[in-house]
C-alpha cells in the first residue's frame, strides 16, 4: 500500500512539474489571418475582428479591411496607423484581411546605448538566431533619431492589386521621437505566405503617429526578441480569396516592391 501511494505521489509531482514547465515556457505560435499573396492580389476584406485577434496573441501587425492603414499590436493593445500620418486605438469590431499575431515571449535582450541602424539591429538578431529557417518576433522600445514610414490609403471596390494601391502611399519622416517598433523575421521559404525577411511597424510614445517601417535609426533603448516554433494560418472563406491568383510569376518581386 505504501508503495502504491508513493507511486501516485511521484506521478502527481511529475504532472505538476510538467504543468509548471508549460506555464513557464509557453509554446510560441504565430496565428496568421490569410496570406500575403492574397493581400497582394487585392483580397482586402476579412471577417476576423480585433477582439478575435487578441484571443490568439498580444503582439502583432497587419492591416485593416479596405487596406485602411497599418495595424500594430503590443501589450494586448491594437492601434490603427492611418494614411494621414495619425494613429488611433482600433475598435474591437474592426476587421482585418491580413494580420500576424503571437503571444510575445522574448528569450533574448540587447541594450542599445549608441546609434544603431536598421541593418545593425537585424545583424544582431541574425547572429543570435543562427538558423535562417526560424521565425522571430522582435520589439524595440527606445529613442529613435529617425523612422521612415509609409501607410497605404483606404481602397474602394473594385479593388486595385496592391502594387497599384501603394503607388499613392504617403511617406513620413519621423524624427527624434521615442516609440515602440515591433516586427517579425520570416524565413525566405515562406515568401507569399508571409513577408520574407524583416517586416516592422512603428508607433510613437504618445501613440499619435506611425506606420509601416521603411528605415530607422535608434539612439538608445532595449531590443527584445525570440524565435517562433509554430505557424497557424486561418484561410478566408469568401469568393475574393477563392478566385485570387495566389502564385503569380512575379510574386517575390511584387512583395519586395510593396514592402520596401
Amino acid at each position: 500500500m505504501k508503495s502504491h501511494l508513493h507511486g501516485c505521489s511521484c506521478v502527481e509531482n511529475i504532472a505538476k512539474s510538467a504543468m509548471r514547465y508549460q506555464q513557464e515556457h509557453p509554446e510560441s505560435v504565430i496565428y496568421q489571418v490569410s496570406l500575403m499573396s492574397a493581400l497582394l492580389s487585392g483580397v482586402y476584406e476579412g471577417n476576423t475582428t480585433m477582439t478575435e485577434l487578441l484571443e490568439h496573441g498580444d503582439f502583432g501587425l497587419g492591416t485593416f479591411n479596405d487596406l485602411d492603414g497599418e495595424l500594430i499590436a503590443f501589450d494586448s493593445n491594437i492601434f490603427q496607423l492611418r494614411a494621414d500620418g495619425t494613429a488611433r486605438r482600433a475598435a474591437p469590431d474592426q476587421k482585418t484581411p491580413f494580420a500576424v499575431m503571437t503571444f510575445f515571449n522574448p528569450t533574448d535582450e540587447y541594450h542599445i546605448d549608441r546609434l544603431h541602424s536598421r541593418e545593425e539591429i537585424h545583424q544582431i538578431i541574425d547572429e543570435h538566431v543562427r538558423s535562417d529557417n526560424l521565425f522571430c518576433a522582435l520589439r524595440i522600445e527606445g529613442n529613435f533619431s529617425l523612422v521612415d514610414t509609409r501607410t497605404v490609403p483606404k481602397q474602394t471596390r473594385p479593388y486595385k492589386p496592391m502594387l497599384q494601391a501603394v503607388e499613392q502611399q504617403p511617406i513620413f519622416h519621423i524624427k527624434a521621437r521615442e516609440g515602440v517598433l515591433i516586427g517579425f523575421r520570416t524565413p525566405e521559404y515562406m515568401q507569399g505566405v508571409n513577408v520574407a525577411g524583416y517586416h516592422e511597424h512603428f508607433i510613437t510614445d504618445q501613440r499619435e503617429s506611425g506606420g509601416h517601417v521603411l528605415d530607422y535609426q535608434v539612439l538608445s533603448g532595449k531590443l527584445t526578441f525570440g524565435t517562433i516554433e509554430k505557424l497557424i494560418v486561418d484561410f478566408p472563406k469568401d469568393q475574393d480569396f477563392k478566385n485570387a491568383d495566389l502564385s503569380p510569376e512575379n510574386l517575390n518581386e511584387a512583395i519586395r516592391a510593396v514592402e520596401s
